[in-house]
């Protein structure tokens, strides 16, 4: 049987986990495939590892905020160890719909593709964000696209479903602050194959994103220079 581990960040998700863990468990029960949900709780301040541990669900508690790129790492590190097929990376904060599911671990199973990433962005009718944040997404995909070739308009999803190979290599190094960006240059550079796929997202149903304002400016500037960085890094290990 096909095991697919559900990674999912928890930072500060009290009102959204038990309704999160509600459609999963939907979803697993309707499926012929082994479905694991795994909340990586990155030491919150509120009642979300009190809800966790009251309703018995299976998480991990991380000693320190590690970031989302740490808590994703972990949770790709865990899958690989206990020997899943295949790992997909959902959002704590309801914007992922499970229902949506299907379609990347259709992509998983069906292709040879390692990186599936669900967009919201392909011809379909899908919630999106403001106009500034639209506008740093298509940046970012420019900026992938001229030193990759890979045509990716969300290149800012966290949507996304994950092969044993690319599970393999996060082992070994996956970008911290803001990874979804930089970790499609890293796993085009270790020539895995990537895939867009269309989604269906939804508003963020509670709490507040952590890239708003002067963030946005930061975190563009930021994920830019790092970008970069990554780029010149392999080339020059590629020439050695």
């Amino acid at each position: 049987m096909v095991r697919i581990a559900i990674i999912i960040p928890c930072f500060n998700e009290e009102k959204s986990i038990l309704q999160l863990h509600n459609e999963l468990v939907k979803i697993t029960q309707l499926s012929e495939i082994e479905i694991i949900p795994l909340f990586i709780n990155d030491c919150s301040t509120d009642n979300s590892e009190k809800i966790l541990k009251e309703n018995k669900l299976n998480h991990i508690n991380l000693p320190i905020n590690l970031g989302i790129g740490g808590v994703i790492q972990c949770g790709l590190k865990y899958a690989y160890n206990e020997s899943f097929d295949y790992a997909i990376q959902l959002d704590g904060d309801g914007q992922h719909p499970p229902s949506e599911l299907y379609k990347i671990i259709d992509q998983l199973i069906n292709t040879k593709n390692d990186l599936v990433i669900g967009s919201r962005y392909l011809d379909i009718k899908s919630f999106e964000s403001t106009r500034l944040r639209r506008f740093g997404i298509a940046y970012f995909s420019w900026i992938i696209f001229i030193l990759t070739r890979v045509k990716i308009k969300d290149c800012t999803s966290g949507f996304r479903g994950f092969s044993r190979k690319a599970m393999e290599l996060a082992l070994y190094h996956y970008p911290d602050e803001y990874p979804e960006p930089e970790s499609i240059l890293y796993f085009n550079r270790n020539k895995l194959l990537i895939n867009e796929i269309p989604v269906i997202m939804r508003e963020r149903e509670n709490g507040a994103s952590s890239i708003n304002g002067w963030k946005s400016i930061y975190y563009m500037v930021k994920v830019t220079i790092s970008i970069l960085f990554n780029y010149i890094k392999f080339q020059k290990n590629e020439n050695n």
